[in-house]
């Protein structure tokens, strides 16, 4: 189960976006969620996908 809480969130993801998937696409098809939904979560704390570097910024 991932993070609700958006800085919480925003850890996990990028941690697991470095360490086990190359994208946002893989690591939303593991865990059977959406893309818009983690994107979402993220953007109320000012941050966004940035595909080249494969982390939120």
């Amino acid at each position: 189960m991932i993070p609700r809480d958006p800085v919480m969130l925003l850890s996990y993801v990028n941690t697991q976006l470095r360490d086990h998937y190359g994208s946002l696409e893989e690591f939303c098809s593991a865990f059977g969620i959406q893309e818009e939904e983690i994107c979402g979560k993220l953007q109320e704390i000012d941050y966004a996908y940035d595909r080249e570097s494969n982390q939120f910024r």
